[in-house]
């Protein structure tokens, strides 16, 4: 749309022109090619903090002049509250927390220490640690009033980068990996957590009642009372597998069976496909879940040592998709398979969508709607050797963490190139570079906007110790923050990239 790059012929050139239908808020975006973070104040002094999310709700004074020689966290950001979460020896998980957009509410956790050799009792998963309590806290923003609060007890969920959490809407659903249940919530506009059911044991809400009352029938009923129901699996002492695990293998069970038609050559498919493999589908369990949409899971299956792991791309894994309401499998993959890999680079920005809940992660730049990601994608599939290693790369991230995708216009691939081994708009820790990152314009190739360098301006006199840094950009301002760490060592570098 735009012919020149100054800033007011743009605004002039946007009075009298009519961008095409739909791509008004692109047009729009093409803005920030001019407003960058063009300034940086270096090792600025910050209160001892984790820094985990900028939040899209603040009312933002930006008539207020910065002192000429601001070093001071205080010149940029005002404390609004404190509260205090963690009781006893429960400890804030620095690395977790969820926006709700809808009701502008966050969502923190606060845990025990994690026992890492704890006896598989209760229907427990062998192997799994576990944490003796578990809380998550509901807040209200605007105001820092607790609204409601959520419990496990000796369980065990994965919180860093809300792994182990899933937001969509109004709906949470939280992984417990210690007994392979999937609690789904509401977050209600009072600000209460609902449980809305869970799925693993058992799959309907009357699974329970129905199985206590034919064991009851069989004079079996005593064995499953002394098991207990509280978020159990069937054990050992239990013929029953789990349901969820009864639905994976009856559907993997008619996936087979369809193949053939006649007789004999079914029964050897059975044989070679399922039974074969049987006790390795019944040994598996649940990793990771993220919502497709208000009625669909899309569920990562593996070992137990790749579902505590946070590496878990040399581990074997399989994808379901869930329908909560008919409680059946509708579909299942191999982390190899070429039919799920076609779906994922088509349809890639179904994925993020159901990870994001925001207005500005509509622009998030994917291999799905960008042109430039796209042919990122093309030159690692054909660089690739292996097409099935290639294949498993790039659905190892699935199920995506949620929200773990930055909004910041400067990831936009359209607007901007840099080196996504340095920095991207993906939520991780990154190890430091000497040199400052640079953000060079899409448009014009040889047009640098604005650099990024993490740490202290003259970088730091002790170059053995291993660095990492990561960044926090502002959904749609041009403000960013750049944490320097030293392994073990604190504390933090942190510096301020604005616009002056």
């Amino acid at each position: 749309m735009f012919k020149t790059n100054n800033v007011a012929s743009r605004i002039f050139e946007r009075q009298i022109r009519t961008p095409a239908p739909g791509t008004s808020v692109h047009c729009a975006r093409r803005f920030y090619e001019n407003l960058v973070p063009s300034f940086t104040i270096y090792d600025v002094e910050c209160p001892d903090h984790s820094f985990r999310k900028f939040t899209d709700d603040e009312d933002c004074d930006n008539t207020h002049e910065l002192p000429p020689m601001a070093k001071r966290f205080e010149s940029f950001f005002t404390q609004l509250y404190v509260r205090s979460l963690a009781s006893c020896n429960e400890l804030i998980c620095k690395d977790f927390f969820l926006y709700v957009e809808r009701n502008q509410f966050g969502l923190f956790a606060t845990s025990t220490a994690q026992i890492q050799d704890a006896p598989a009792v209760g229907g427990a998963i062998p192997g799994v640690p576990s944490i003796e309590k578990i809380t998550f806290h509901l807040l209200r923003l605007e105001d820092g009033v607790i609204l409601d609060e959520k419990v496990f007890q000796n369980d065990y969920v994965n919180l860093a980068h809300n792994m182990g959490v899933f937001l969509y809407d109004d709906l949470l659903a939280v992984v417990s990996l210690r007994y392979q249940t999937i609690h789904i919530l509401q977050i209600r506009d009072s600000g209460n957590l609902v449980d809305v059911r869970a799925i693993g044991a058992y799959c309907r809400e009357d699974d329970e009642l129905f199985i206590n009352s034919s064991s009851q029938f069989s004079g079996n009923r005593g064995d499953l009372v002394d098991n207990g129901i509280h978020y159990e699996q069937p054990n050992s002492n239990n013929s029953f597998l789990s349901g969820i695990k009864q639905r994976l293998l009856s559907f993997i069970f008619r996936e087979i069976w369809s193949e053939e038609t006649d007789q004999t050559p079914r029964v050897q498919c059975l044989k070679k496909k399922f039974y074969f493999h049987f006790q390795d589908y019944v040994d598996l369990m649940i990793w990771k879940v993220q919502f497709l949409d208000r009625h669909h899971l899309l569920i990562k299956f593996g070992s137990v040592d790749g579902g505590i792991s946070r590496n878990t791309d040399q581990h074997p894994a399989f994808f379901a998709v869930y329908n909560m309401e008919t409680t059946e499998i509708v579909a299942f993959y191999q982390n190899a398979a070429d039919e799920l890999y076609l779906l994922f680079e088509q349809f890639c920005d179904h994925f993020h969508e159901a990870s994001i809940n925001s207005l500005y992660m509509n622009f998030i730049s994917s291999h799905s709607n960008n042109v430039h990601a796209l042919e990122q994608l093309r030159c690692m599939k054909n660089k690739a050797t292996i097409f099935s290693q290639f294949v498993k790369k790039m659905l190892s991230p699935l199920p995506f963490n949620c929200q773990s995708l930055s909004p910041s216009p400067y990831f936009d691939q359209s607007l901007f190139r840099f080196d996504e081994k340095l920095i991207s708009a993906t939520d991780r820790h990154r190890q430091v570079t000497d040199h400052p990152i640079r953000f060079i314009s899409r448009r014009q190739p040889n047009n640098l906007k604005f650099k990024i360098k993490p740490g202290p301006e003259f970088g730091s006199a002790d170059g053995r110790s291993k660095k990492i840094s990561y960044f926090l950009f502002h959904p749609f301002l041009p403000l960013a923050l750049s944490i320097q760490q030293t392994l073990f060592l604190p504390p933090s570098v942190v510096n301020i990239h604005f616009r002056r």
